[in-house]
Protein backbone atom coordinates (compact mmCIF):
# COMPACT_ATOMS: atom_id res chain seq x y z
CA UNK A 1 0.00 0.00 0.00
CA UNK A 2 2.85 2.20 0.65
CA UNK A 3 4.55 1.66 -2.45
CA UNK A 4 1.23 2.45 -4.24
CA UNK A 5 0.85 5.92 -2.25
CA UNK A 6 4.82 6.94 -2.76
CA UNK A 7 4.50 5.96 -6.96
CA UNK A 8 1.13 8.50 -7.09
CA UNK A 9 2.85 11.07 -5.37
CA UNK A 10 6.02 10.71 -7.02
CA UNK A 11 4.43 10.27 -10.34
CA UNK A 12 6.71 6.82 -10.84
CA UNK A 13 5.26 4.57 -12.72
CA UNK A 14 3.13 1.63 -11.78
CA UNK A 15 3.64 -1.32 -14.03
CA UNK A 16 7.42 -2.39 -13.44
CA UNK A 17 9.26 -3.13 -10.26
CA UNK A 18 12.93 -1.26 -10.57
CA UNK A 19 15.30 -2.01 -8.30
CA UNK A 20 16.98 1.77 -8.07
CA UNK A 21 13.46 2.98 -6.61
CA UNK A 22 13.27 0.15 -4.19
CA UNK A 23 17.18 1.28 -3.25
CA UNK A 24 16.15 4.61 -3.09
CA UNK A 25 13.25 4.22 -0.52
CA UNK A 26 14.88 1.84 1.42
CA UNK A 27 17.63 1.35 3.61
CA UNK A 28 20.21 0.94 0.44
CA UNK A 29 20.06 5.02 -0.10
CA UNK A 30 21.80 5.01 3.22
CA UNK A 31 25.26 4.10 1.70
CA UNK A 32 24.72 6.61 -1.19
CA UNK A 33 23.48 9.11 1.18
CA UNK A 34 27.07 8.36 3.39
CA UNK A 35 29.68 8.71 0.76
CA UNK A 36 27.86 11.76 -0.40
CA UNK A 37 28.23 13.66 2.94
CA UNK A 38 31.76 11.96 3.42
CA UNK A 39 33.25 13.08 0.20
CA UNK A 40 31.59 16.57 0.85
CA UNK A 41 33.45 17.09 4.18
CA UNK A 42 36.50 15.54 2.69
CA UNK A 43 36.37 17.88 0.04
CA UNK A 44 35.84 20.87 2.13
CA UNK A 45 38.69 19.74 4.36
CA UNK A 46 41.43 18.79 1.94
CA UNK A 47 40.52 22.72 0.18
CA UNK A 48 41.22 24.04 3.22
CA UNK A 49 44.01 22.38 4.18
CA UNK A 50 46.30 20.44 2.13
CA UNK A 51 45.16 21.46 -0.56
CA UNK A 52 45.92 24.96 -0.47
CA UNK A 53 49.56 23.77 0.31
CA UNK A 54 49.79 22.03 -2.36
CA UNK A 55 48.88 24.89 -4.63
CA UNK A 56 51.52 26.94 -3.53
CA UNK A 57 54.34 24.67 -5.59
CA UNK A 58 52.01 24.87 -9.05
CA UNK A 59 52.67 26.68 -12.11
CA UNK A 60 50.57 29.12 -12.93
CA UNK A 61 48.64 26.98 -15.65
CA UNK A 62 48.43 24.22 -13.13
CA UNK A 63 47.14 26.95 -10.52
CA UNK A 64 44.25 28.29 -12.82
CA UNK A 65 43.45 25.41 -13.66
CA UNK A 66 42.99 23.91 -10.13
CA UNK A 67 41.43 27.11 -9.34
CA UNK A 68 38.37 26.50 -11.88
CA UNK A 69 38.62 23.00 -11.54
CA UNK A 70 38.36 23.57 -7.73
CA UNK A 71 35.01 25.28 -8.11
CA UNK A 72 33.67 22.57 -10.85
CA UNK A 73 34.59 20.55 -7.68
CA UNK A 74 32.52 22.50 -4.96
CA UNK A 75 29.78 23.18 -7.77
CA UNK A 76 29.08 19.45 -8.73
CA UNK A 77 29.13 18.54 -4.78
CA UNK A 78 27.21 21.31 -3.80
CA UNK A 79 23.93 19.79 -6.23
CA UNK A 80 24.72 16.07 -5.01
CA UNK A 81 24.46 16.96 -1.54
CA UNK A 82 21.06 19.34 -2.64
CA UNK A 83 19.83 15.81 -4.41
CA UNK A 84 20.97 13.52 -1.64
CA UNK A 85 19.27 15.46 0.86
CA UNK A 86 16.18 16.08 -1.00
CA UNK A 87 16.13 12.69 -1.31
CA UNK A 88 16.26 11.51 1.90
CA UNK A 89 13.30 14.54 2.72
CA UNK A 90 10.98 11.88 0.20
CA UNK A 91 11.98 9.21 1.76
CA UNK A 92 11.11 10.99 5.26
CA UNK A 93 7.91 12.69 4.25
CA UNK A 94 9.65 15.65 5.62
CA UNK A 95 8.71 17.51 2.66
CA UNK A 96 5.14 17.70 0.60
CA UNK A 97 6.33 15.94 -2.73
CA UNK A 98 5.28 18.80 -4.95
CA UNK A 99 7.95 21.04 -3.47
CA UNK A 100 10.48 18.42 -3.34
CA UNK A 101 9.33 17.93 -7.19
CA UNK A 102 9.87 22.03 -7.29
CA UNK A 103 13.32 21.69 -5.43
CA UNK A 104 15.15 19.09 -7.51
CA UNK A 105 14.10 20.59 -10.54
CA UNK A 106 16.56 23.27 -9.76
CA UNK A 107 19.62 20.77 -9.02
CA UNK A 108 21.71 20.25 -12.04
CA UNK A 109 23.59 16.86 -11.67
CA UNK A 110 25.81 17.75 -14.75
CA UNK A 111 28.91 19.45 -13.43
CA UNK A 112 31.66 18.14 -16.23
CA UNK A 113 35.45 18.18 -15.26
CA UNK A 114 38.11 19.65 -17.30
CA UNK A 115 39.31 16.45 -17.51
CA UNK A 116 42.84 15.16 -18.40
CA UNK A 117 43.32 17.03 -21.55
CA UNK A 118 43.31 20.18 -20.38
CA UNK A 119 46.54 21.97 -19.84
CA UNK A 120 48.23 22.01 -16.45
CA UNK A 121 46.23 18.68 -15.32
CA UNK A 122 49.16 16.29 -14.66
CA UNK A 123 50.22 18.77 -12.75
CA UNK A 124 47.53 18.18 -10.43
CA UNK A 125 48.24 16.82 -7.10
CA UNK A 126 47.03 13.16 -6.77
CA UNK A 127 44.64 13.83 -3.61
CA UNK A 128 42.75 16.56 -5.41
CA UNK A 129 42.66 14.16 -8.94
CA UNK A 130 41.42 11.37 -6.79
CA UNK A 131 38.28 13.68 -5.17
CA UNK A 132 37.14 14.94 -8.64
CA UNK A 133 37.19 11.59 -9.84
CA UNK A 134 35.28 10.29 -6.76
CA UNK A 135 32.59 13.06 -7.61
CA UNK A 136 32.24 12.31 -10.98
CA UNK A 137 32.08 8.67 -10.25
CA UNK A 138 29.30 9.85 -7.75
CA UNK A 139 27.73 12.35 -10.15
CA UNK A 140 27.31 9.04 -12.81
CA UNK A 141 25.41 7.23 -10.29
CA UNK A 142 23.34 10.19 -8.85
CA UNK A 143 22.17 10.66 -12.85
CA UNK A 144 21.65 7.59 -13.66
CA UNK A 145 19.90 6.62 -10.14
CA UNK A 146 17.78 9.60 -10.58
CA UNK A 147 16.60 8.66 -14.59
CA UNK A 148 16.28 4.93 -13.34
CA UNK A 149 13.88 6.35 -10.35
CA UNK A 150 12.20 9.23 -11.83
CA UNK A 151 12.44 8.56 -15.63
CA UNK A 152 13.57 11.83 -16.20
CA UNK A 153 17.30 13.72 -17.36
CA UNK A 154 18.59 16.56 -15.39
CA UNK A 155 19.16 20.32 -17.08
CA UNK A 156 22.54 19.69 -18.53
CA UNK A 157 25.07 22.26 -17.44
CA UNK A 158 25.08 24.22 -20.74
CA UNK A 159 21.02 24.82 -20.18
CA UNK A 160 21.71 26.09 -16.67
CA UNK A 161 25.12 27.90 -17.87
CA UNK A 162 22.64 31.56 -18.55
CA UNK A 163 23.04 33.52 -15.59
CA UNK A 164 25.32 30.55 -13.36
CA UNK A 165 27.64 32.90 -10.99
CA UNK A 166 30.38 29.66 -11.04
CA UNK A 167 30.52 29.77 -14.98
CA UNK A 168 30.77 33.50 -15.18
CA UNK A 169 33.28 33.90 -12.77
CA UNK A 170 35.45 30.67 -14.51
CA UNK A 171 35.38 32.88 -17.67
CA UNK A 172 36.33 35.99 -15.73
CA UNK A 173 39.70 34.06 -14.30
CA UNK A 174 40.29 32.82 -17.82
CA UNK A 175 40.16 36.00 -19.26
CA UNK A 176 42.30 38.08 -16.72
CA UNK A 177 44.91 35.03 -16.59
CA UNK A 178 44.86 35.04 -20.77
CA UNK A 179 44.17 30.74 -20.36
CA UNK A 180 41.93 29.22 -22.63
Amino acid sequence: MADKVMREQYQLPDNTIRLAEHMMFSDGFKPLYREGMDLVEETAAYLDGEGREQTRELSTVAATLYASESLRLTSRLMQLASWLLLQRAARNGDMRPELINAEKAKVILDTPSAGEQAEGWSELPQPFLELVAHSLRLQARVQRTEREVYGRDEVSIEQAACGNPVSEQIVLLRTALGVR
